[in-house]
C-alpha cells in the first residue's frame, strides 16, 4: 500500500508539471505522455482498493476470501490503459491535419525528462514490491510504468523536429506514442487474461511434482493443480501411499506433503492433499465417480488432511 502512494504522488506531480508545459507549448505529443502518466498513476486507485479487500478474512460466501480483488482491478488498469489512448490520438491526428508551431521548446525538453525520471523511479519501487509479495499486478504496473518513462524519451524526439522547422515531427511522434500504448495494452490484457484463467508458471508445477516424489511414504503423485487467489497461492493434489497404512499414518504422510510443498514453491500459502491407496493395476478405487467422468473431480478435504 506504502508503494501504491507514493507512486500516486511521484507521477501526480510528474503530470501536473508536464500539464502546465502543454499548456504554454501546444505539444500534442507531450500531451499523449501527459494523459498516458495521469491514467498510471490513477491505476493505484483500484489496486490500492484491490489490496485493502484482499485483506478481508475468507467467510461462507467467498470461501477462499477476497484476493480475487486483485484480478478486478487488473481489468481496471487495462481499460484505463485503453481511455489513455483515445485523447492522445485525437489530438495527434488533429493536429497533424492543422500544424501549429510549438513554443518554449526547452521546457517540452525539461518535461520529457520529468516524466522519464518519475516513471522509471516508479517502475523500479513497484517492480522491487510487487516481486517480493508476489504480486503479479504490481509488477505488471511497474513495467508498464517503465514504459511511459521511454515514452517520455519520445517526446524529446518531437521537440527536436520542432526545433528544425519539422511541423509534422510533434504529431507523429504523439502517433507513435499511441501505439506504445497500445503495445502495452496488449501486454497487460494478456496477462490478466492468464490470471483470471487461473494461468499458472508451468514450472511451479514441475516443482511441485518434484518435491511431492520427494516426500517419505509417497509412492506415486497425481494430478497437481495451482492457481493465484491475489498474490498468493494455493494448489490441490494427489498423492498415493501404501494401502497398508491406517488413516492416522496416511494423514501424517498427507501432512509431510502440505508443509514440503509450501517450503518449496514461492508465495503458496496452503494445499489441499487427497490420498489414494496404492492398489493393483486394473483396480479403480473411484470407480463409483466414473459416471462423472466427463467433469473433473471436486478436491473437497480442507487443507492438509487425509482423504480415502
Amino acid at each position: 500500500m506504502r508503494t501504491l502512494w507514493i507512486s500516486l504522488v511521484v507521477l501526480g506531480l510528474t503530470t501536473v508539471v508536464q500539464a502546465v508545459i502543454v499548456a504554454l507549448s501546444g505539444s500534442v505529443a507531450l500531451l499523449g505522455d501527459t494523459v498516458h502518466n495521469a491514467a498510471d498513476a490513477l491505476t493505484a486507485v483500484p489496486l490500492g482498493v484491490a489490496f485493502a479487500l484482499g485483506r478481508r478474512a475468507a467467510n461462507r460466501r467467498y470461501t477462499y476470501g477476497y484476493g480475487r480483488a486483485e484480478d478486478l482491478a487488473g481489468i481496471v488498469i487495462v481499460l484505463a490503459i485503453a481511455g489513455s489512448a483515445v485523447p492522445a490520438t485525437w489530438m495527434a491526428l488533429d493536429r497533424l491535419l492543422h500544424p501549429r508551431d510549438i513554443t518554449h521548446l526547452w521546457a517540452v525538453s525539461a518535461a520529457a525528462l520529468t516524466g522519464f525520471v518519475g516513471n522509471e523511479w516508479v517502475a523500479r519501487y513497484r517492480i522491487r514490491t510487487g516481486r517480493r509479495i508476489g504480486s503479479a499486478a504490481l509488477v505488471a504496473d511497474g513495467l508498464h510504468a517503465r514504459t511511459d518513462g521511454f515514452t517520455s524519451l519520445a517526446v524529446l524526439l518531437g521537440a527536436g523536429g520542432a526545433a528544425l522547422g519539422l511541423r509534422w515531427a510533434d504529431p507523429v511522434i504523439g502517433l507513435l506514442i499511441t501505439v506504445a500504448i497500445l503495445l502495452v495494452l496488449k501486454d497487460a490484457a494478456r496477462e490478466i487474461c492468464r490470471r483470471v484463467m487461473d494461468s499458472v508458471d508451468p514450472a511451479l508445477l514441475d516443482t511441485g511434482e518434484r518435491t511431492l516424489r520427494g516426500v517419505a511414504g509417497v509412492r506415486d503423485v497425481g494430478q497437481v493443480r495451482m492457481r493465484w487467489i491475489g498474490h498468493e497461492l494455493r494448489a490441490e493434489t494427489d498423492i498415493t501411499v501404501d494401502a497398508r497404512l491406517t488413516v492416522a499414518q496416511a494423514h501424517e504422510v498427507a501432512v509431510a506433503a502440505e508443509h514440503a510443498l509450501i517450503h518449496a514453491v514461492p508465495r503458496l500459502t496452503a494445499a489441499t492433499v487427497h490420498v489414494d491407496p496404492a492398489v493393483p493395476a486394473g483396480h479403480d478405487p473411484h470407480a463409483a465417480l466414473a459416471h462423472h467422468a466427463e467433469r473433473p473431480r471436486a478436491v473437497s478435504v480442507p487443507a492438509g488432511p487425509f482423504s480415502g
